[in-house]
């Protein structure tokens, strides 16, 4: 267990808020046998999509089966991915890996050494003392530091129990999802809530309501698709500043680049 009590207001008011306690299955409802309008934009976005970007394939063994992270490594990739780029939480993830040999011995470092190891990932200090108390919590509840038993779990359950853990928010919970144990849900980051409300796919203000608008209307076994493309789109073209209107694929289906051209 952590030695002192370890003060997360500052890093609350830094990085994402976590969702607020809701019933989760509002947000897993079942995808609707009938095609509404939205649902077939959806799937005209995700043809168009795939012809651009191509069908994301996730990683697999030699002999063709899935590959999935231990789900530890990417609840805590996560919290390293908030608020800085890939590479850097890249950098940070490989030398937390490459400084303690267990999870056991990364509840147990010194706070200051922990952030010293993760510094390249931003926002050291207050990332890892998120990191060490999720870990308190779920080594309490659990007699061991592991999340292996999530994946008896349905989706619902699995969200609730990652939601009760302080500091994770609905996108780093389904990204463990989605990632760690291939389950059939869309992550909504900046890139996906920002390029889905500019498509006019939602109206929305929060990358949650973006998550709950946004999920009915995925076809069954695309959101992994959808997700990848649509950070591709968001990276590449559809940038928060200045998107690239006139090499977008999606440009003549969507209304934020029609007004731009006007």
């Amino acid at each position: 267990m952590v030695q002192q009590r370890l003060d997360l207001d500052p890093l609350a008011r830094r990085l994402p808020e976590p969702a607020a306690a809701v019933e989760t299955s509002a947000w897993l409802e079942p995808r609707p046998a009938e095609a509404s309008s939205n649902a077939v934009a959806v799937e005209s976005l995700l043809a168009r999509l795939e012809q651009c970007f191509g069908i994301p394939q996730r990683p697999r063994s030699p002999d063709g089966l899935p590959l999935y992270p231990d789900l530890l490594d990417e609840l805590v990739g996560t919290i390293l991915s908030q608020n800085t780029t890939d590479h850097n939480s890249s950098r940070a993830f490989r030398a937390l890996k490459a400084a303690f040999p267990s999870w056991e011995a990364v509840l147990a470092a010194d706070p200051t050494e922990l952030a010293q190891v993760i510094r390249p990932g931003g926002l050291a200090q207050l990332k890892a003392a998120r990191i060490q108390e999720i870990l308190a919590a779920i080594g309490e509840r659990q007699g061991s530091l592991s999340l292996d038993f999530l994946r008896d779990l349905d989706d619902a359950d699995a969200l609730a129990y990652l939601l009760s853990l302080k500091g994770v928010g609905l996108k780093t919970a389904t990204c463990v999802l989605l990632f760690g144990l291939g389950r059939d849900l869309c992550p909504v980051d900046t890139h996906v809530h920002r390029v889905a409300n500019r498509l006019g796919l939602v109206r929305t203000r929060h990358p949650d309501d973006t998550f709950a608008q946004l999920s009915p209307r995925i076809p069954a076994g695309k959101a992994y698709s959808l997700h990848v493309n649509l950070i591709r789109l968001g990276k590449r073209i559809c940038k928060a500043r200045m998107p690239e209107c006139g090499r977008c694929p999606l440009r003549h289906e969507c209304p934020s680049a029609l007004l731009r051209q006007r």
